[in-house]
């Protein structure tokens, strides 16, 4: 018996250059959250992060906030990366013609996102259907597969990823009937779009997993944060 720490990143840089890169609070959230684990929980045996930018600098943020010592390094699991979303826009945009303007603001930009999000969701599993490099149904098994690839890992494990992969799995293992075996992804697909859009940066979902299989244990955790540093994109 395990639990798995689920950590979505801190905030990026959302309108800049180079999105990947964390932004002030971002780098922020990722110290106090370490602070906040070193105070509450026992320093991981295993460490693993997505290979996204922002996923290497939370976590160098957590140990900085942490201090622990004789952490071992993060190892890199490009399964725990985010969906493309830049694709899923352009692709939306391709088949709709629902173009999103080059200066909108975060709340246009999340109502324009959902609406592609949807889209994606919606489409063929097969990719010369639907034209998307990443169908909905493979991020869901991707996600999948890193979940379990981790439940076999010495604990306690602390995994750094993004929203989308944890809205992922919390909607896999709510909505499966079996713990040990993943549902049809479209059947996660309404569930996930509820999910995603309140996944907290730095929030910790934890899913225990024992010989039944993985179970949702908590989500969407962020009470280290301050009102000053809570953020959803």
């Amino acid at each position: 018996m395990g639990v798995l720490h689920l950590v979505r990143h801190g905030q990026a840089s959302f309108g800049a250059d180079d999105y990947d890169v964390l932004s002030r609070t971002g780098l922020e959230q990722a110290r106090v959250l370490g602070a906040w684990l070193a105070t509450h929980e026992t320093s991981p045996a295993t460490v693993v992060h997505g290979g996204l930018r922002r996923h290497r600098e939370t976590w160098a943020g957590i140990l900085d906030g942490a201090r622990w010592s004789g952490v071992p390094d993060g190892q890199v699991a490009p399964d725990w990366d985010e969906f493309d979303f830049h694709a899923v826009l352009a692709r939306y945009a391709e088949l709709t013609d629902d173009v999103l303007a080059a200066d909108v603001d975060r709340r246009a930009f999340q109502a324009h996102f959902e609406r592609a999000t949807g889209h994606w969701i919606g489409h063929p599993a097969d990719e010369a259907q639907s034209g998307y490099a990443e169908p909905f149904p493979a991020f869901v098994e991707r996600s999948w597969r890193a979940l379990q690839a981790a439940a076999e890992l010495d604990g306690p494990v602390v995994v750094v990823t993004s929203g989308g992969v944890i809205a992922a799995l919390a909607a896999v293992l709510l909505s499966s009937g079996d713990p040990t075996v993943a549902p049809d992804p479209r059947a996660v697909g309404v569930l996930w779009s509820r999910l995603n859009t309140v996944v907290v940066n730095t929030s910790v979902t934890r899913v225990l997993v024992g010989p039944s299989g993985a179970r949702l244990l908590t989500f969407n955790e962020h009470t280290h944060l301050s009102r000053e540093l809570l953020t959803y994109r």
